[in-house]
């Protein structure tokens, strides 16, 4: 794509892609009196203006009805999170009953892995992204560990090419093939958090798949970011939180999927709690449990309803502009105009910067991470005067994301002019 650096050139892209922007719709945070450039949707994404309505609902039921807002009344909390199955669903390629919002993300990891990692004989190891994001590679440390493994020898990962920052899938094919018959799982993050690297998530589910070993994915930079069809690539098990790109409050409520042909499988354990009994029987209060035949069955508690009614603030307005796929249209665009700002300034600045997200459109999702080893803490410093929110990542990482619910391309146009006047800035130090 080629793009001109100006103003009009933005505004006229902005007008292009108007149905699938909701700015008006977010409260923008303000420095100096001004609207900030906020980059940092991939840690924690804006308010939905309509958050508070739904949660005010909920509290209102809370003050006038106390524990009788449960049951018999028009969207009672018993089956609250049940109004969130179609737009989640739709968000990760799945069937209404393959997804349930629950928990957080590494607490869902946890309770997936007692499912789905089963280490038997030689097939114990774990394979995942080199530089995964902590968690990840906490949880599968601690899952090793747990088993009695040696996490420094059971959790193997995919490396990079000497002299390159992301993965080649057929090195990342490779690798599960050589590990073969000793691969349990394989562990993804869809999109590298560092170097927003996006996977070809269908060709490791084949290949993982091929060589009898579980493939489970963790979409915390994927889900909202890009389209996904995880029923179809025949993924096990995914999970994901919902505060980065849906938008739903911080440290907001996660996200499960597992594949229906697991849901009926007896031979499959679970850790249980009441919310995953058999609903129709759950009040008898039994022992022993019997399942719910579906996703739910995984749930272990009644839902933290406050943070269900903020998510279904952010879900509602995914449907409302055409879903993920609407916004990957405009996510493609306003990314790659990003790009060629940044390359643009750096070149005729002398000033380098590397942008090591893949170029390609479709191995990327609205993220760049930019690799600024000249001044690159000031620079940052620099931008964020400006009013720039932006992510800092040691040593010399700069990631930016452009979510397109929220950012203009004329934020894009003006980001480029603060780039510049920062790298001139420096260049007179």
């Amino acid at each position: 794509m080629e793009f001109q650096n100006t103003l009009s050139a933005a505004q006229a892209l902005d007008h292009q892609f108007a149905a699938q922007t909701r700015r008006e719709d977010f409260f923008m945070p303000q420095k100096n009196g001004k609207e900030v450039i906020y980059f940092t949707g991939n840690s924690l994404g804006l308010q939905p203006k309509s958050a508070r309505k739904y949660i005010e609902l909920e509290m209102s039921k809370w003050e006038k009805r106390g524990v009788e807002g449960h049951f018999n009344i028009h969207e009672q909390w018993y089956d609250y999170h049940k109004m969130l199955r179609k737009p989640l669903a739709d968000l990760v390629g799945a069937d209404a009953l393959e997804v349930v919002a629950m928990n957080t993300l590494t607490v869902n990891l946890h309770l997936l892995m007692a499912s789905f990692f089963r280490p038997e004989g030689k097939r114990s190891k774990i394979l995942m992204e080199a530089a995964a994001f902590p968690s990840d590679q906490y949880v599968a440390e601690s899952q090793s560990s747990f088993h009695g493994l040696n996490p420094q020898e059971n959790v193997i990962e995919f490396l990079p090419r000497e002299g390159e920052l992301t993965l080649r899938t057929e090195d990342m094919i490779a690798k599960i093939k050589e590990v073969g018959d000793e691969l349990a799982l394989v562990l993804l993050g869809g999109v590298n958090y560092y170097t927003g690297q996006f996977f070809d998530i269908e060709a490791i589910s084949k290949a993982g798949h091929e060589v009898g070993a579980v493939v489970g994915l963790d979409l915390a930079h994927t889900v909202g970011n890009l389209p996904l069809k995880l029923h179809e690539w025949d993924i096990d098990f995914a999970a994901w939180c919902s505060y980065k790109y849906l938008n739903s409050s911080p440290g907001g409520i996660s996200g499960i999927f597992v594949h229906n042909k697991h849901h009926q499988n007896p031979a499959l354990p679970r850790l249980t709690g009441w919310w995953g009994y058999e609903e129709s029987t759950r009040f008898k209060m039994k022992k022993g449990f019997v399942p719910e035949p579906n996703i739910d069955a995984w749930q272990m508690s009644n839902a933290p309803i406050l943070l269900l009614a903020a998510h279904r603030a952010s879900l509602e307005m995914f449907e409302e502009v055409g879903g993920v796929q609407a916004l990957r249209k405009k996510s493609k665009v306003l990314t790659a105009f990003l790009e060629s700002i940044i390359l643009e300034v750096s070149q005729e600045e002398d000033y380098p910067i590397q942008i090591i997200t893949p170029s390609d459109p479709e191995e990327r999702g609205c993220q760049l991470s930019l690799l600024v080893r000249q001044q690159g803490r000031s620079l940052f410093e620099k931008l964020e005067a400006a009013g720039v929110i932006g992510d800092w990542r040691e040593p010399d990482v700069i990631r930016l994301a452009p979510v397109p619910l929220y950012n203009t391309f004329e934020d894009m146009f003006n980001f480029g002019q603060m780039l510049r006047e920062a790298i001139q800035t420096l260049s007179k130090v």
